[in-house]
């Protein structure tokens, strides 16, 4: 190649009329590629970071919660092993709604074989964001303050989370009319009867968790339970409910045999 056909390469001739030639034309059409590609990549980051995100909520912060859940319910058993007899019951001059239990303490826990043959999961007192996040069920506080199993009348309110951070309420909709749901505490099997479900409502429906809940067909006081979580699966928009009532109370043996419900042939 010519020093003269190199220089013609390196450096293209004006046009007619001393017009620029196609070299700006060619920058410009060079530019929409370089940008589709900027723009490619940084969709490509925004989707490895949601990837992230959800493999974050729906499966790490169940491991977190699987394990701390694990380790307070072996805490549980073994204190209810080394301590005395006795379900705690309300403080001096208490009434039924206010029980002898502090935010966070562990109550008991609860089986329903609806929800897997072996489905257990820990009760701890409080609904609130942290408490449930420990992957727990947990009991109301507020608005209202739920009854106790042991108490004459009230409403034994849970919480759990549908998705991630345990997801202990994950299969609530399996739940059906007549199914058993057995509250486990350190001296009684607390068994109860489904009576009701409430696919979906407001999630600002408080009533669900008043001492007697609204929608769920008791029109009188009596010794109720209410499992409550966030649906439609992988949303918080609404709230569903179990409602059920006790149907009886059986003791703790020295073997901690459970109840008929919880046995499996």
């Amino acid at each position: 190649m010519t020093q003269d056909e190199t220089a013609v390469e390196a450096f293209p001739q004006p046009g007619p009329g001393g017009a620029p030639g196609p070299e700006p034309a060619r920058r410009g059409r060079g530019r929409a590629p370089a940008v589709l590609g900027v723009l490619g990549e940084l969709l490509i980051t925004l989707g490895l970071v949601l990837g992230l995100f959800v493999a974050y909520s729906l499966w790490w912060t169940n491991v977190e919660a699987d394990r701390s859940a694990s380790e307070a319910s072996d805490k549980l058993r073994s204190a209810w092993a080394a301590g005395p007899t006795g379900t705690p019951s309300p403080t001096p001059g208490a009434t039924a709604a206010a029980p002898a239990y502090a935010a966070g303490d562990g109550v008991g826990f609860l089986h329903v074989p609806a929800m897997g043959k072996d489905y257990q999961v820990l009760i701890r007192m409080g609904a609130d964001t942290d408490t449930l996040a420990e992957g727990v069920a947990g009991v109301y506080e507020q608005p209202y303050r739920a009854a106790m199993p042991w108490d004459a009348t009230g409403n034994f309110a849970l919480a759990a989370h549908r998705d991630g951070h345990g997801a202990k309420f994950h299969d609530l909709d399996a739940v059906r009319r007549g199914d058993a749901i057995v509250v486990e505490t350190k001296d009684k099997w607390y068994v109860y009867k489904v009576d009701n479900t409430l696919p979906e409502t407001s999630k600002y429906d408080t009533g669900i968790v008043a001492p007697v809940p609204t929608g769920s067909g008791y029109t009188a006081p009596g010794r109720y339970i209410t499992l409550t979580t966030c649906t439609p699966v992988y949303t918080s928009r609404y709230r569903m409910a179990v409602w059920g009532s006790l149907v009886r109370v059986d003791p703790v043996d020295a073997g901690r045999t459970p109840p008929p419900e919880l046995r499996h042939s």
